[in-house]
């Protein structure tokens, strides 16, 4: 696989990010360029994905920024661990279900290895923990397809204030809440990261 690994240390502007992946997803239809991994950390964000419904918006101050992702409202922030793709589906099987599977089994491995089980829904896309008999998403993932090329990606909460999830209704899933990992075990975010990008480079291998 030929597959470029990056990460940014200070965090990035949305805008710019989203018109790196474009460019990146231009650029691998052309057969210009690598596949792309891109590990990173927004200021805070609210983003809303193109199934999104105003009535998510619990806060009306807050201020959306529309993207062409799959799926509905999110925030991004410090704390968080993004994970940006570029990942040509030409050269696997042309089956979306499959990449975001893929992904899901990433996450959930990587948690399985810092002793956190985890697991994925079917009906409510994302990585999930059982904490105190409470179902809570620790991971969200939001994709688009162009030309068979996926983009956009996946987030896990790591240390993130869990306060501005408040002011949305996350994902439109009203009936559960939200985790990060540091609520459950102390863990640095580079060992993370290790575990996170060995277990990608595996499962997008097939």
């Amino acid at each position: 696989m030929n597959i470029e690994i990056k990460k940014s240390i200070k965090p990035v502007n949305y805008k710019f990010a989203i018109n790196l992946l474009e460019k990146r997803v231009h650029n691998l239809a052309l057969n210009n360029g690598k596949e792309l991994i891109w590990f990173l950390e927004h200021n805070s964000i609210f983003t809303a994905g193109t199934n999104y419904k105003e009535k998510e918006i619990i806060d009306k101050s807050i201020k959306i920024f529309k993207t062409n992702r799959g799926g509905k409202i999110t925030w991004h922030g410090p704390g968080q661990i993004i994970c940006y793709m570029v990942i040509n589906l030409n050269k696997r099987k042309k089956d979306i279900r499959k990449f975001i599977l893929a992904i899901e089994k990433s996450v959930i491995n990587t948690l399985d290895e810092l002793n956190i089980k985890s697991f994925n829904d079917r009906e409510n896309i994302g990585i999930w923990i059982n904490h105190n008999n409470e179902i809570k998403k620790v991971a969200a993932i939001g994709i688009r397809v162009k030309k068979w090329i996926a983009f956009h990606g996946f987030s896990i909460n790591y240390s993130n204030n869990l306060e501005e999830y408040k002011k949305i209704v996350p994902c439109g899933i009203n009936n559960r809440g939200i985790i990060n990992i540091n609520k459950i075990k102390k863990v640095s975010k580079r060992k993370i990261l290790k575990i996170l990008k060995k277990n990608l480079l595996i499962n997008l291998d097939y």
